[in-house]
């Protein structure tokens, strides 16, 4: 058993040099997140209530600096500070370096923490992008013997220009035990810290399992070297959450109130990520983010405006974005000038995903009839985007730990008034792997690829097959997208070609 406690836990890990203790630590790496075409919000999480400074530059050699002052992290923050920099210049490569100082009366200065990431390409330029998700469900957490998360690793090796996260962050319902025996009689060793070592309810339960993802080298040099787009889903919360939900007597949470947790998880996950500068309780999570003249990303929010999980067979729509959040995707895809216009979902839009029998959790109900309940929603969507001839819409999306392509045709559906598109299924990043589910057949989808076997033995444990991610490459000279589908190992398990129309 190995058993961390805290920030404690954090100093502690792998890869990580004790400092001296008079002076502030960042203790949790640094990372950024684009904001617009020419900004940027860079994170980090300190050891005790500190100031953050971030100096950034073009040059590796940390030469013509710039300076901003950051806020201050402290107990109110979660310990996490953030600064936004601006006026980038399309195309750069930005080296930043974050320093704290203690806010106590001693005025003592941190040791530096370094990242970069690359901001929007210039035209004529290559865009790469990486997407995956599930990071530490399914009781599999970091066993540093078997060389932590791997597959952050395999991302960082492939040199990215943006990271999607798309969701499940975090298990919070997914407490760890020490010891895990595996098939073959080996014995899986988790971290365990008191975040995780019970199912999160209070704020700082939250945080902690936050931080826990920190703990793992490989995912702390990933999030420092490239920039960010971070979405939540359910785990963040707990699982196939919904707002209006109060959970049953037999679950082991003393509050039972789901708005309650999720407002508590909502602060955590603000916090713990650079999503946003914003503080307050109703801060967006969906965005768009222009990479470029190519590539344009939609990040979605499918957790905080939806409907009870029901039966979704209403005659009516059913929410799952919510009506706002549609207005706002019909228009922002409508009016952008992205060759590629790429939304980032954090559940599939045919996968049947049964909360439990009679009640669905992400968009597709089993039904393969015209669309009903969450469908009618998107539905509408999909026609919006065609009567505006709106092209070059490409979905990437995660939930159902395995990678799959799903080519979505009109001519095949129920419901017919929409252009063709693909989606493409990555994850889990660290998380158990499953066989491929239930595909509903309301708009079409024909399964061009699963990554897993319909026969695999469900809950599979991390290794060098059984977790992807997906990576999409837009290339200038032919406007093609090419994506490819990708295990731990680095093996292109899938790669498809797209033609811009």
């Amino acid at each position: 058993m190995q058993q961390l406690g805290g920030l404690a836990a954090i100093a502690q890990a792998p890869g990580l040099v004790t400092a001296d203790r008079t002076r502030p630590v960042i203790d949790a790496g640094v990372a950024a997140g684009p904001t617009g075409r020419d900004g940027a919000i860079i994170w980090a999480h300190a050891d005790r209530p500190s100031r953050m400074t971030v100096e950034y530059t073009t040059a590796s050699s940390f030469a013509n600096l710039k300076r901003v002052r950051g806020s201050i992290a402290t107990a109110a923050t979660g310990l996490t500070a953030r600064a936004r920099i601006g006026d980038l210049r399309a195309g750069q490569d930005i080296f930043y370096r974050v320093i704290l100082e203690d806010v106590s009366g001693g005025r003592t200065m941190s040791a530096p923490v370094e990242g970069h990431f690359r901001s929007g390409p210039v035209s004529g330029k290559a865009v790469r992008i990486v997407w995956t998700a599930d990071v530490c469900g399914q009781g599999w957490g970091i066993d540093p013997a078997r060389g932590g998360m791997q597959l952050f690793k395999t991302m960082a090796d492939a040199n990215p220009d943006l990271f999607v996260h798309v969701g499940d962050t975090i298990y919070a319902d997914g407490p760890l035990r020490p010891e895990v025996t595996l098939d073959d009689g080996t014995v899986w060793k988790n971290i365990v810290t008191p975040a995780k070592s019970k199912v999160a309810e209070t704020l700082d339960e939250y945080r902690g399992c936050h931080l826990y993802n920190r703990l793992d080298e490989h995912y702390r040099r990933f999030q420092s070297s490239v920039a960010q787009v971070v979405m939540w889903d359910d785990h963040e919360v707990r699982d196939n959450w919904f707002p209006s939900q109060v959970l049953p007597d037999n679950l082991p949470y003393t509050e039972k109130r789901v708005s309650v947790l999720a407002a508590r998880a909502r602060q955590a996950f603000l916090e713990q990520y650079p999503v946003t500068m914003a503080r307050a309780a109703g801060a967006r999570i969906y965005q768009s983010v222009p990479v470029g003249p190519l590539v344009e990303v939609f990040a979605l929010d499918m957790r905080s405006y939806r409907g009870a999980n029901d039966e979704n067979m209403q005659a009516t729509a059913s929410a799952i974005l919510g009506a706002e959040q549609v207005r706002w995707l019909a228009g922002a895809l409508t009016r952008s000038t992205a060759t590629w216009k790429i939304i980032a979902a954090d559940l599939p839009l045919g996968i049947v995903i049964a909360h439990q029998p009679g009640r669905h959790e992400a968009v597709a109900n089993g039904d393969d009839g015209r669309a009903r309940g969450r469908e009618i929603e998107i539905a509408g969507l999909l026609r919006t985007l065609k009567q505006c001839r709106v092209r070059n819409v490409v979905w990437v999306t995660a939930d159902v730990h395995y990678c799959a392509a799903h080519y979505f045709n009109p001519e095949r559906a129920a419901t017919k008034e929409f252009d063709p598109f693909w989606e493409f299924v990555a994850g889990p990043a660290h998380a158990g792997t499953f066989a491929p589910g239930v595909i509903d057949k309301t708009f079409g989808p024909e399964v061009k690829f699963n990554g897993t076997p319909p026969d695999l033995k469900p809950n599979r444990p991390p290794g060098p097959g059984t977790q992807f991610f997906g990576m999409l490459e837009a290339e200038p000279a032919s406007r093609a997208l090419t994506a490819s589908l990708i295990n731990t190992a680095g093996t292109r398990v899938f790669t498809r070609r797209l033609d811009a129309q």
